[in-house]
């Protein structure tokens, strides 16, 4: 069965305290452009992030607030950073390093936060069902084209307000060859 995939590239998530001490008290975030999944977007403001070894300037805010900041960058940005991220789900930050973040307004030293997001499929109940697999599933996605390759360990995500799509950072993405919105094939 066939599903289409996207790339991810470096963003974050800010908590509304974090916002706020980031671009101003009171501040709300800037709708730029609506994501796949629903409620989801991503925003026209930006911040730098900085390690113990580089920054990275104007990285890419998406809504709407969490509970928690979370920073998702990739593998190379870790080495750009000096940071050691594990690979985790998304919202799982426990026990990750954190950076700083350089706002118009203001900082925020994270304590924690960073990580490289696990490979994942989201779908709706829906989808699960029709696929054969529930929440939390590990499974094998396999790509097609000249660099055609099989990403294992990808993570299931199902819930009913999900839409189908597979996410993968631009790394992943760029090495199978992919761009937004080729299919893939789940062959678990």
């Amino acid at each position: 069965m066939k599903l289409p995939i996207a790339l991810s590239n470096k963003h974050i998530h800010l908590s509304k305290s974090d916002l706020e001490n980031l671009f101003g008290q009171g501040y709300e975030l800037t709708v730029l452009k609506d994501l796949s999944q629903p409620g989801q977007y991503a925003c026209e403001e930006k911040v730098d992030l900085v390690g113990p070894k580089g920054t990275i300037k104007g990285v890419r805010v998406l809504g709407p607030v969490r509970p928690d900041t979370q920073v998702e960058v990739s593998l190379a940005d870790c080495f750009t950073l000096g940071v050691k991220a594990p690979i985790k789900e998304s919202g799982d930050i426990e026990g990750t390093p954190g950076v700083k973040l350089v706002g118009p307004k203001g900082e925020v030293e994270l304590a924690q936060g960073v990580i490289v997001a696990s490979r994942h499929i989201h779908m709706s109940l829906e989808d699960a069902n029709n696929f054969g697999v529930k929440d939390k599933d590990i499974v094998k996605v396999k790509t097609f084209g000249q660099r055609a390759l099989v990403f294992e360990n990808v993570l299931v995500r199902a819930r009913e307000d999900f839409a189908l799509e597979m996410h993968v950072d631009v790394e992943e993405g760029n090495a199978a060859g992919v761009k937004n919105g080729d299919l893939v094939e789940l062959i678990k």
